[in-house]
């Protein structure tokens, strides 16, 4: 059994599943001792079995599942997979641009010989970044200004501006650090009842596990916005909030968006925010990946939404976690890479980020299994749920598990893989080829019934339910 998967299904508590399961492949995948393939097929098996218990809950029976080895680590990377019908394959200016943030934002020596990940996804995080190291945004600079720093210093120095950036650490010190022992003794998913309500049973609405459940994604870059696209795929209704003014990186928005549908709200304005309000009277579940305390100053708390509708399911997921002295800080994939260890031992002598966003998606994807997780509980005991999801959760998850040894140096998925699980879609972008969801159902195939679209697309509505087509 993937020792990873029985970790999951001890989250689920529910006994083992009922279903047949085939993993299909193993790792060695990629180019990494660590087994991206296999832990991520754990993932998407544990979200298969989660539906089937919706499913089960709506039709009595369950679903047999698979998963390739092959196509889940392509997952943990998809948007490398994303092309579109131009000529030059619809990389562009903006997508180059963020090649080179990614090549600066990677581990550079110190002053007293550590490494340091100063990070600079977006424009206005950069800013802050160079403010502190007070050099000009090219690799070369940034190189020579970090290593007149002690990696520490740097670390705490980049935190006080709430810019983004992190000393590299291994995965021993990290357990020794307070921060690395509060998330150590969390489950990788936290699933926590936060007010009473009602059971509410699995609706008969549609064709498809998830029929009838609408979602509100308050998320972006990769993460968020994967936990609310897998929902989709199992046919819920996915309403994506943003506003024009947040940065966005357009790639990643055009990887995730798949089967949703975008609108802009500037919760700022009251008669927006009084929009959001009746939305959420309407909804199942609200995603968002904000730090700590920003909704809450708005007045939507996993406590007030609870109050406003009982019975929702608030997912929130974030680099660090919720508790211990780096809940407050932001961060990305490859600041959880950094911290949690695997960038040092992945690299070796010199720490290197893995050769996916692993902790990214993961985090998207176990956020969506602990989400339909929650929509269990509520069937079958009533109640408000808080699901807690963090990228450096992900990035030990992934640390636990066993290592394998790889002789080739850049390895890819093979073609014939990827050719199984691309498809082409027409989207208001052009044409675009781009992986589809790669979890196999027996009845209920995963899917997308809309097509990625340029935020802010949609109005700030819900679909409208339909019982023409019931299980």
């Amino acid at each position: 059994m993937n020792t990873a998967f029985e970790e999951l299904m001890q989250v689920r508590g529910l006994g083992a599943p009922g279903e047949s399961i085939a993993f299909e492949g193993r790792d060695p995948v990629l180019s990494t001792r660590f087994k991206l393939g296999e832990t991520a097929s754990a993932v998407m098996a544990a979200i298969g079995v989660a539906v089937n218990d919706l499913w089960e809950a709506r039709c009595g029976r369950r679903q047999s599942l698979s998963i390739k080895a092959t196509h889940a680590a392509a997952a943990l990377r998809s948007y490398n997979y994303l092309h579109m019908g131009s000529a030059d394959g619809g990389d562009g200016q903006n997508w180059a641009l963020q090649r080179a943030r990614q090549r600066i934002s990677t581990p550079h020596r110190t002053r007293d010989g550590r490494y340091f990940l100063p990070h600079m996804g977006l424009p206005h995080l950069a800013e802050r970044v160079l403010g502190v190291l007070g050099c000009k945004y090219e690799l070369d600079d940034v190189v020579a200004a970090v290593a007149k720093w002690d990696a520490l210093e740097l670390e705490n120095a980049i935190a006080e501006v709430r810019a983004c950036g992190a000393m590299v650490r291994t995965a021993d010190e990290w357990a020794a650090h307070p921060h690395g022992g509060v998330l150590a003794r969390k489950p990788v998913i936290e699933i926590i009842k936060i007010a009473d309500s009602d059971p509410e049973p699995v609706e008969h609405f549609g064709d498809r596990p998830l029929s009838g459940v609408r979602a509100l994604d308050l998320t972006r870059i990769l993460a968020g916005p994967t936990c609310a696209r897998t929902l989709a795929e199992h046919g819920a209704d996915v309403l994506m909030v943003t506003a024009p003014e947040l940065p966005q990186s357009e790639r990643f928005v055009q990887d995730t968006s798949h089967g949703k549908r975008t609108c802009f709200l500037d919760l700022n304005e009251a008669d927006q925010k009084d929009r959001m309000i009746e939305l959420i009277r309407n909804a199942d579940i609200f995603s968002q990946g904000y730090r700590p305390g920003v909704l809450a100053a708005r007045g939507f708390s996993p406590q007030e939404l609870a109050e406003l509708r009982p019975g929702i399911i608030y997912t929130s997921m974030n680099c660090y976690g919720f508790d211990g002295p780096f809940s407050t800080r932001a961060g990305w994939e490859q600041l959880a890479q950094s911290v949690t260890g695997l960038a040092a031992e992945h690299g070796g002598e010199r720490p290197t980020l893995l050769p996916a966003a692993a902790c990214d998606y993961t985090t998207g994807y176990l956020a969506a299994y602990g989400t339909l997780l929650a929509l269990g509980l509520r069937a079958r005991e009533g109640g408000s749920w808080h699901v807690r999801a963090s990228l450096c959760q992900s990035g030990m998850f992934i640390h636990r598990q066993e290592r394998v040894d790889y002789t080739e140096q850049d390895m890819e998925i093979p073609p014939q893989d990827l050719e199984e699980i691309t498809v082409s879609t027409d989207t208001p972008y052009g044409a675009m080829r781009h992986l589809g969801p790669v979890l196999r159902m027996s009845e209920t195939s995963p899917r997308w019934d809309l097509p990625s679209s340029p935020l802010g697309s949609h109005q700030p509505e819900w679909l409208e339910k339909s019982t023409a087509t019931r299980s």
